[in-house]
Parts: C-alpha cells; sequence; structure tokens
C-alpha cells in the first residue's frame, strides 16, 4: 500500500504500537519526542502530525504551507539538537508529506535503532528519560531497563565482562573436566585444545580474559555461567537473579511429573542444566529406526531443532533479568523461555541469516560440543526442523514487564483431524471450496485462538500480500473476525467484538428498520434488536440443503423470525428451543436458520436459556468450545 492507503487504514483502527496521531494546532507538539524515544526502542513507527484521535477517532485538522514548512524545520531542528534527543535515526525519506481527503499531512517514520543506537532518550541523561512503546502509550523506562540497554549496547559482550574477585576455584572442576571429553567425541582427540591447561581452554573458549588496556585478567561471566559453582555463580557480582529451572508437566493432575532445579544436589551451572535436561527433552521426539552404514541415527531433524531453541534460550538470555530459564514439556508441546528482549526486530528474526547474539562465548562453547548454530540459521533450522515433523510452526514472543522471550514449539499438525471436523461442524460444506491457504489461516484461528498475516508468514509460502488479501476474503465473506490492529491485526473465528471506530469522526449509521413492521408479534415489550445477517455472503456460500426434508422442517419453523426485522424475545426463545428439540445445534446453524447473528444469539438468548434450564449444551464444562451445541430440555429430564 502507499502512504495514504497506510494512513486510511490506520486511521480507521486508531492509535496502536506503530501509529501515532498528533495535532500541531499550537506548534511543533512536544509530547513527539517522547513518542520518537518509544518507537526508537520498541519497533519502530509512525507519527502523523495534523491528525489527532479523540474519545476513539482520529479527526483530520490538516496543514497549511507555512506550518508544514514550520514543523519539518522543527523536526530537523530537534533531531540534530543533542541536548533534545541523543541520536537522530531519520533521513529525509522518512518524512514524507500526505494529502488524504483534502488535509494535508506530514507523516513521519520512526525506525527501530539498533543495539548499539539504544537507548535512544531524551536530553543528556538516559536515566529518567528513555521511553517504550507499549500497545498505543509511551512509557518511561526504569533505570534497570535503561542499564540493560546499555549493556546490550556495550562494544564488549556482556559474557566477557572480567569477574573482579574470582578465580580457577569458583568453577566446579568436574563440569570442566565433563566439557573437555564432549570436546574430544565432537572435534576428535587430535584436537589442539583438548590438551590444553585450564586457564590456556578457558581462554579460546571466551571464559577467561586479558583486558590489555586496563592492565587485568581473569574469569569472565560466560566462563562462571557455564562452569561456575552455585554460590558463585549467584554472587552480586556474576549473575544474582540467575535461576535455571526444568519443569515436564506430563500428567495433568499433577504440578509437575519432574522438575530440575537448583535444589542443592547439583552444581546449577549451564553445562550442568544442558546435560541433565538434553535427554528428557528429547525423549518426547519420535525416533523412527535408521540406520547410516551399520550404525542407529537416532537424531532427526525434530531433534536438532529442539536443541537449537533450547540452546538458544542459554545463549541468548540476559542474566541480569528477571524469571531465569524456564524450559517445560507439555504432552503436545514444548515451551522454552529466558529474560531479556530481542537483539533484533521480530521481521528480521523471521527472515533469518542476521546474527545478533547477547553472549557470543556461550555460544561458541555450545558450538564446540554441537550445540547452536551461527549467522543468523538457527531459527530456520529450528522451523525446518518442525516443518520435518509436518508440525506447526514453532511460535515466537515477545514479552515486557518483565522483559522475556517465549518460544512455544508445538507438537500438533498442521491442520489436526479434529480441528477439521469441528471447522466443518461450524461450517459445513462449504469447508470442501476452500483453498489450503485459507483451511489453514481458519486451522489456525480454531487451534491458536487468532491468526495473524504474521503467524500465516510462519506457515504458509504465499507472499504477505496475498496473505493480506485473502484474510480480507474471509472477514468479508463472515467466516473470520478482525480486532483491526494494524500491523499487530489479529483474526479470530466469528464471535463477539467490538464495534470498528468511525473513520474521521463519521457517526455510525441508525439501524435498518425493515419496511414491514406490521407483522411483529403482538407481545413486542422486549425486543431483538440485531437484524444483522450473520451468514456468510461470497463465494463460498454454503451449498443449498433445503431438499432434505429435515432442513425443510427446520425452516418451517425458523420462518416466522427468520423473515423479520425485530421479532418480541419471546418469540426467539420459543422458536430457538422448537428448532434444538430433539437435536443438537450450534449457534452458527441457528444463526444461519433464523437471519441472525451468531454472537447475538449467544449472548442474548443461549445464555440465558442455558441458565434457566431450558436448553442444554453438548459440552457443560467447556462453555468456550467454539462446536458447543445446544438441545431444548424436554419436561422430567
Amino acid at each position: 500500500m502507499d502512504l495514504i492507503d497506510r494512513i486510511l487504514e490506520a486511521a480507521r483502527v486508531g492509535e496502536s504500537t506503530d501509529w501515532e496521531f498528533k495535532s500541531a494546532r499550537g506548534g511543533f507538539p512536544g509530547s513527539f519526542w517522547e513518542t520518537y524515544s518509544a518507537m526508537a526502542n520498541s519497533e519502530g513507527g509512525t507519527v502523523v502530525l495534523g491528525a489527532a484521535q479523540r474519545e476513539g477517532t482520529v479527526r483530520l485538522e490538516g496543514l497549511d504551507d507555512a506550518r508544514l514548512a514550520a514543523l519539518q524545520k522543527a523536526l530537523w531542528d530537534g533531531l540534530n539538537d543533542r541536548g533534545r534527543v541523543s541520536l537522530n535515526l531519520l533521513e529525509p525519506r522518512h518524512v514524507e508529506m500526505a494529502s488524504v481527503e483534502d488535509a494535508r499531512l506530514l507523516a513521519i517514520r520512526v525506525p527501530r535503532a539498533t543495539r548499539t543506537q539504544r537507548p535512544i532518550h531524551l536530553g543528556g541523561n538516559p536515566f529518567g528519560n528513555t521511553w517504550r512503546r507499549r500497545h498505543e502509550g509511551d512509557y518511561r523506562c526504569t533505570d534497570a531497563e535503561v542499564r540493560r540497554m546499555l549493556a546490550d549496547a556495550d562494544e564488549v559482550p556482556r559474557d566477557q565482562r572480567i569477574l573482579t574477585g574470582y578465580s580457577l576455584e569458583d568453577l566446579d572442576a568436574a563440569s570442566l573436566t565433563q566439557y573437555r571429553r564432549r570436546l574430544q567425541l565432537t572435534k576428535g582427540d587430535d584436537h589442539p585444545w583438548v590438551a590444553l591447561p585450564d586457564v590456556d581452554l578457558l581462554e579460546r573458549l571466551g571464559g577467561w580474559r586479558r583486558d590489555r588496556v586496563q592492565d587485568q585478567q581473569g574469569l569472565t561471566l560466560a566462563g562462571i555461567l557455564m562452569f561456575g559453582r552455585d554460590l558463585p555463580l549467584r554472587d552480586p557480582e556474576a549473575a544474582p537473579s540467575y535461576f535455571v529451572d526444568y519443569r515436564e508437566r506430563l500428567d495433568p493432575g499433577t504440578r509437575w511429573s519432574d522438575r530440575i532445579y537448583p535444589d542443592g544436589t547439583w552444581e546449577p551451572n549451564l553445562l550442568q542444566f544442558y546435560t541433565r535436561v538434553w535427554p528428557k527433552l528429547a525423549v518426547g521426539i519420535p525416533s523412527p529406526f535408521r540406520l547410516e552404514g551399520e550404525q542407529r541415527r537416532d537424531v532427526t531433524p525434530a531433534h536438532e531443532a529442539l536443541r537449537e531453541a533450547f540452546v538458544n534460550a542459554l545463549i541468548h538470555a540476559d542474566y541480569s533479568g528477571e524469571g531465569g530459564i524456564v524450559i517445560e514439556r507439555y504432552p503436545d508441546r514444548y515451551e522454552v523461555s529466558n529474560p531479556g528482549t530481542l537483539l533484533v526486530s521480530l521481521e528480521q528474526y523471521q527472515r533469518g541469516g542476521i546474527s545478533e547474539c547477547r553472549n557470543p562465548a556461550l555460544q561458541r562453547m555450545f558450538l564446540l560440543i554441537g550445540g547452536g548454530e551461527r549467522a543468523g540459521s538457527g531459527a530456520d533450522k529450528i522451523r525446518a526442523g518442525w516443518r520435518a515433523q509436518h508440525w506447526r510452526t514453532p511460535r515466537l514472543e515477545v514479552i515486557d514487564q518483565p522483559d522475556r522471550v517465549l518460544l512455544s514449539l508445538p507438537m500438533v499438525s498442521l491442520i489436526p483431524e479434529d480441528a477439521f471436523r469441528g471447522l466443518r461442524l461450524r461450517f459445513g460444506a462449504v469447508m470442501d471450496s476452500f483453498s489450503p491457504a485459507e483451511v489453514q489461516a481458519l486451522a489456525t484461528a480454531w487451534l491458536e485462538g487468532a491468526v495473524s498475516n504474521a503467524r500465516l508468514q510462519q506457515l504458509l509460502a504465499e507472499h504477505p500480500v496475498d496473505i493480506t488479501r485473502m484474510l480480507a476474503g474471509l472477514c468479508e465473506a463472515g467466516y473470520l473476525v478482525s480486532d483491526n490492529r494494524r500491523r499487530w491485526t489479529t483474526y479470530g473465528l466469528p464471535g463477539d467484538r467490538p464495534p470498528e471506530p468511525a473513520l474521521f469522526g463519521a457517526e455510525d449509521s441508525p439501524p435498518q428498520v425493515p419496511p414491514d413492521s406490521s407483522h411483529l408479534d403482538e407481545d413486542s415489550s422486549h425486543l431483538d434488536e440485531d437484524s444483522s445477517h450473520s451468514g456468510p455472503d461470497s463465494s463460498h456460500s454454503a451449498p443449498d440443503s433445503s431438499g432434505s426434508e429435515a432442513e425443510r422442517t427446520l425452516r418451517g419453523i425458523a420462518e416466522p423470525v427468520a423473515a423479520r426485522g425485530r421479532v418480541s424475545t419471546e418469540l426467539m426463545d420459543r422458536t430457538v428451543c422448537e428448532l434444538c428439540r430433539g437435536r443438537f445445534l450450534t449457534a452458527e446453524e441457528l444463526g444461519r436458520r433464523l437471519n441472525r447473528s451468531a454472537a447475538n444469539l449467544r449472548s442474548r438468548h443461549l445464555s440465558r436459556l442455558v441458565r434457566e434450564g431450558r436448553l442444554r449444551p453438548r459440552f457443560p464444562e467447556a462453555t468456550n468450545r467454539p462446536d458447543q451445541a445446544y438441545t431444548t430440555v424436554e419436561g422430567g429430564e
């Protein structure tokens, strides 16, 4: 889309993580600089001057020539004033003028700052003057968040910091010996590092460092994390928040069926955690019998992908952050999470090929014993390994307050049979007319609660623009509904959704009253006010099954409601109960016959009729199931 289309779309949705509208009636808005800092320290975004959002609605104000010129001068003056902002990230191409509905606007695109550029802050002091973007707001960073940004930006990597007062006695000798054996097995007996003295080996690994400028040497943070003993590990000089935790949740009746964490019975450094946890993770991946030459090979691409995900959490973690490393195994998935933020954008992570490692010495240590990849190929390897099993693509989430990265690895088929059956129950035979990409989108919404363009890019080979068109088509046909969050828009299966905001202050259209209202039920003191049609109306329309005797009977029962606009609550309740007599029907099936919104039926009728004991749900313990169906309670039942 061009700039005008993007502004129109963003204005329809309202302010979000990556869009902000600011009035410029009083000159250049001072709040722009907080937004500039926030977007630069997050995922970037666009600020539009000359429009403002009030009470959820974006209204155009426009800018004349004189004000446009003054705003651009104030922008560039401020960007190049180190007393105003720490760094100018903008180039002329980032600032554009656009005419939208005869109003001239100034659009300023703020790029995401790189690791070495952050924190982007106001004034000369980053503490108290650094901001981040959360939802549609700008939030001041805490001092701890600022310190972590500064540490990430340092030329010396985090794990290469020399620890004051530490010596080889703070290492677990057994762990160092165990690492030598693994190095020997992986690289061979003749590898020159195998027989090196401890300090020389550690120095080559990055666990010991000589700083010639400061004239000091000693153990690094990487050395103590990989080989350290428990108490030195958690010393304030090293990693006081350090914690590693493996949780096995295979039995729903227990909190966890197995757990590995620092309980005082072992030295909980990263090497020991890796060697204890990896066998427990690997056993959950199916291993078909396979021979290579005369040797059995049990490691599949899925094993390699899972190991990559596990090691990635260890080498990319911010060990000054909160929450520690948490690895969880469920019957149908793995979840791997670590403290910290991504050092590249989500888009770059998905694209692959760009490597920004927070702890490169730890990365080298694991690489030498067969764990981890370099050159930004880790994400590709994880996706490829899961794809080889025909499982759903792993999903990465970035969480804040506290900063964490969570990777979910579902061991679920791309389109499980029960998901397809559920969608067929909901939409009927029309499912056969969907393209494979459309089925994938609907199945993802079913399985994960929502689907997005970014998520489908992980699952499909289609271009993002084609995915956008497909999702829009499914929305127009009524098979999906959008939450309208611009770049972060998600789509769900039909249900209760808030109405879309009016664009540029336009008033909502009044409800259309059917021209023939003389057929309203005599008791119309409580009218059902939703006269919208809920059924899809695109080329995917379900085939006409009116030839069935049972279907003709149901349509005859529904006719008094389906043919009218507003009807009394009593008539609607009576008709619903008659339709459900002797059979289970879903809200969608009822809505299709009654010419009503399934969401309206659920909220105004079905839930209440269940409470009153007039309807019984098929799944009483699962009120939110999309395939929930209802039958009429007969007398004495």
